[in-house]
C-alpha cells in the first residue's frame, strides 16, 4: 500500500525511492525530462489519436500526451508500481489508468476499449526493456503490437548505447527499428527508438525527425 510519505514527496524523490526498493522493476532513478518527452512525442504517427502508455511512472509522458491533444478517453496508461500508480490516479483522474503487467496488455486493452476497430495508433514505452530477459522482451512487445493498428508504431527510449530490443527478439516478431533523437539534456541521457512491423510498408521514424534505420 502507498503511504503518506510516498504521497507527499516530489516526483523525483518518489522515483528514486521506488528505484531503491525495486531496482529491477523501476527503469530509471529520475523522472524523464521535458526534452525526452518531446522527442518521444515527435515520433507519434501523423494524426495519432489513440495512445497506450507503458510504464507511466510519475506521469511525465502522460502530461505531455494530454497537452499534445490526446483526449483522456483515448489515452490508456499502464503502471505496475503501486506507489506511482496511486500518484497517477491523483494527477490524472480523467485518464484510463490501469495497474497491471505489460505482458497482459492485450487483455487490458480489450477491457478498456482498445481492441478490434479501436486499436491504438501508438504505444509509448517507458519500460526498462534493455535490462529485461529476452523472453520478457518478447512477451511485452508481442502484447503491445497486438494492440496497435496497421501502420502503428511503438516508441521506446533507452539509456544504453544499443537498440533496447534484442535483435533476435525483433526478428522473431517481424519488427524493424529506427533510431530517433539522442537527448543529452536528460538524466541520464537517452536515445529514442521507433519500432514497427516490417511488413507494413511505412518508415519506422517520422520524416525530418532525425530517425535512422537500425540494421537487424
Amino acid at each position: 500500500m502507498t503511504n503518506a510519505l510516498d504521497n507527499a514527496m516530489p516526483h523525483w524523490m518518489l522515483m528514486l525511492r521506488q528505484w531503491l526498493r525495486h531496482p529491477r522493476r523501476t527503469a530509471a532513478i529520475m523522472p524523464s525530462g521535458p526534452e525526452l518527452a518531446e522527442a518521444m512525442l515527435a515520433e507519434l504517427p501523423p494524426g495519432a489519436r489513440r495512445v497506450i502508455e507503458l510504464g507511466a511512472g510519475t506521469g511525465v509522458f502522460t502530461e505531455r500526451l494530454l497537452a499534445h491533444g490526446i483526449a483522456p478517453r483515448d489515452l490508456l496508461s499502464v503502471e505496475l508500481n503501486e506507489a506511482m500508480f496511486g500518484r497517477l490516479q491523483r494527477r490524472f483522474p480523467q485518464v484510463r489508468l490501469v495497474r497491471g503487467d505489460a505482458r497482459d496488455l492485450a487483455a487490458i486493452a480489450a477491457a478498456q476499449g482498445f481492441a478490434d476497430g479501436a486499436k491504438a495508433d501508438a504505444v509509448i514505452s517507458g519500460l526498462g526493456v534493455l535490462a529485461m530477459p529476452r523472453r520478457l522482451q518478447h512477451d511485452i512487445y508481442a502484447a503491445a503490437f497486438a494492440c496497435l493498428r496497421e501502420g502503428g508504431r511503438l516508441v521506446q527510449f533507452t539509456y544504453g548505447p544499443q537498440a533496447p530490443l534484442a535483435d533476435e527478439v525483433a526478428a522473431d516478431l517481424g519488427l524493424e527499428a529506427a533510431r530517433g533523437a539522442f537527448v543529452l539534456r536528460n538524466i541520464p541521457p537517452a536515445t529514442v527508438y521507433v519500432y514497427r512491423r516490417a511488413d507494413d510498408g511505412q518508415p519506422a521514424g517520422n520524416q525530418g525527425a532525425g530517425a535512422t534505420s537500425v540494421p537487424m
